[in-house]
Order: C-alpha cells, then structure tokens, then sequence
C-alpha cells in the first residue's frame, strides 16, 4: 500500500483510520478486494484479532463488505454513503417511522421551551441546509439537516427524549442522506421552514403537524 506500522495503544482505532484512509482515498478503489488478512498483519505489524476488529468495524460503518471464501471488498468511500447503500425500503420506512414519533413531540416541546439563542441556531443550520441544496452540495445538506432535526429535538429541554434521539444520530444521518434526493434542484426538497416558522411562533400543534407532515412525505416517496 503501504501502511505505516503501528507501535502504540489503540492498535484498532489506529489500523481503522489507516484502512479508512486507503478507502477514501482511493488507493482502495470501490468494488476492488482489499489485501488479504496475513499481508494485512505484516504491514501493520499487529495481530489478527486487530485486523479482524478493524475489518468489522470497517463492515459494519458500510464501508466494507466481507464475502465467506472470497475475500473482504470495498463497499463504499464514506460511512454516508455505505449508509444509503445499507438503509432503503423497510429499514428506511422503520427509521422514517421512529424519527416521526419522537421529533412530532420534540418539534411540539421546542415550540414551547426553545430559547431565543436556540431558534437562531435553528435558523443559521436552515439557511446552511438549504443554501446547500440550491448548490447542490449534498454532503453539506447532509450534514446541516441532520445537526437541524439533533438540535430541534434538544430544544424540546425533555432530557430523555433529546437523549433518546441522539443514540440514533448514525440512523437519523444514515436516512437523511438516503432520502436526499440528488436528482432533484433544491427547490423540490422537502422544505423545513414551516416547521422552523411554528418553533419560532410557539405554535405547538403545527409545529407537530408540520413534523409529521414532512416524514409522510418522505416515507411515501422513498418507502
């Protein structure tokens, strides 16, 4: 490849990030079989247990795919976009469907107990989502509609709740990048600024609505 040999502790981390590196870089071309577990080991200088972790963890993340008795190949060049391959039809639907539950009440919350400097942050992600969109940026959207829906639920100051949804941030991520629809300008997104207009106008029962309303419309048209 060739991959540094590592000395110190955090001997998986370290051989992820370097097995990371060659994927996104391209070194590990998509589609292509990555080095077999023994050259692995001797150009790491760990043992097998430690690429076995590493390659799991890599699988796992999407970025990888083991095959039994043909090897390890590479899958994907990011963890969103391994994400969108993994993440369609009833996963989708069921995580659109849990994202609906709890963001209805945290949107109907956050109407309620938001706080001014909340809402701006709100806004500021808003703006960036959809300046992003009309750019055509779409990891950049990604990025920014997630970080919108993670901090509206924490405006709901219903510290179960906002924990609850942020042990599923991979699964919050994961569905917005497979529901993005790349093939359409910014303008045929689903919009979020009826919802951010009732948060900002205390409106509880359309905030909620307006919650809800948009994950209707992506489980139609995606699931």
């Amino acid at each position: 490849m060739p991959l540094a040999t590592t000395r110190r502790a955090g001997l998986v981390d370290q051989v992820i990030e370097q097995m990371r590196s060659a994927i996104t870089s391209g070194e590990w071309p998509v589609g292509q079989r990555i080095p077999p577990e023994p050259e692995l080991v001797t150009a790491l200088g760990v043992g097998r247990n430690t690429v076995r972790e590493a390659v799991r963890a890599l699988s796992h993340a999407g970025l990888l795919e083991v095959r039994q008795g043909d090897g390890t190949f590479v899958r994907a060049t990011s963890e969103i976009s391994g994400a969108v391959r993994r993440m369609c039809g009833t996963e989708l639907k069921e995580v659109l469907q849990v994202r609906r539950t709890l963001e209805m009440e945290g949107a109907r919350l956050a109407a309620k107990h938001r706080t001014d400097a909340e809402l701006a942050r709100l806004t500021e992600l808003l703006r960036k989502r959809d300046a992003a969109m009309e750019a055509e940026q779409w990891s950049e959207v990604i990025e920014h509609d997630t970080a919108f829906h993670v901090l509206l639920v924490q405006c709901s100051h219903n510290t179960l709740l906002a924990e609850l949804y942020q042990g599923l941030t991979e699964a919050v991520k994961a569905s917005v990048a497979a529901s993005v629809d790349t093939s359409q300008p910014g303008q045929d997104q689903v919009s979020h600024t009826g919802l951010l207009h009732a948060v900002r106008d205390g409106d509880q029962e359309k905030a909620a609505i307006e919650a809800g309303g948009f994950f209707e419309e992506l489980i139609e048209k995606f699931c």
